[in-house]
């Protein structure tokens, strides 16, 4: 019986695949299709965006992008915010902004969705803390905490009223409490 063993696919090769909904992500050597948004996910990444955009964006410090490759460290991952020092952002001649991203965020802020596994989702977080990522956050709206990663690979666990570490120069004060009131309507 002759089998033929099919070759591992490369960045390259993931990089001109059709785009896919949900978005699908290389790392690892794996490709891997993210979880549909639900409800609290979607709430939490609109409003992460609009808070730190209102500060940092209107400041030219740096912006805040829901859904964006980024290729970088030989991987294309699409967190589900990151956050560009305003200087790191690519634009083109024009001054508009480029599609591409093929650099690491700043500051890499992923959502816990049901259905996914937290390991590999603080897998990406790590991947971007080894390649230059600031900052990192993974929010879990079940148990409402937050890990933080920092350089060196550094996780601490946020909870309750505690004020949660933003991105330097971003003049924005956040709790894991305030984060989770985003979701209650009432």
């Amino acid at each position: 019986m002759n089998t033929l063993i099919k070759p591992k696919p490369t960045l390259e090769d993931f990089l001109k695949l059709p785009e896919t909904k949900p978005a699908s992500e290389f790392i690892n050597g794996q490709i891997i299709q993210k979880s549909m948004p639900q409800g609290e996910h979607s709430t939490l990444q609109g409003e992460l965006c609009t808070v730190i955009n209102q500060i940092a964006k209107v400041q030219k410090i740096a912006c805040a992008f829901p859904e964006l490759r980024c290729t970088f460290g030989g991987a294309g991952i699409v967190p589900d915010v990151t956050v560009f020092r305003w200087e790191r952002i690519p634009f083109l001649r024009s001054g508009r902004i480029a599609n591409r991203f093929e650099i690491h965020p700043d500051w890499s802020i992923e959502i816990l969705s049901p259905e996914q596994s937290q390991t590999k989702v603080l897998s990406k977080l790590l991947h971007c803390s080894r390649n230059g990522t600031e900052l990192g956050w993974l929010l879990d709206p079940e148990e409402e905490s937050v890990l933080a990663i920092f350089p060196g690979q550094k996780v601490e666990l946020y909870t309750g009223a505690t004020q949660l570490p933003i991105l330097k120069g971003i003049e924005l004060e956040l709790t894991v409490e305030t984060i989770f009131r985003w979701l209650s309507f009432s």
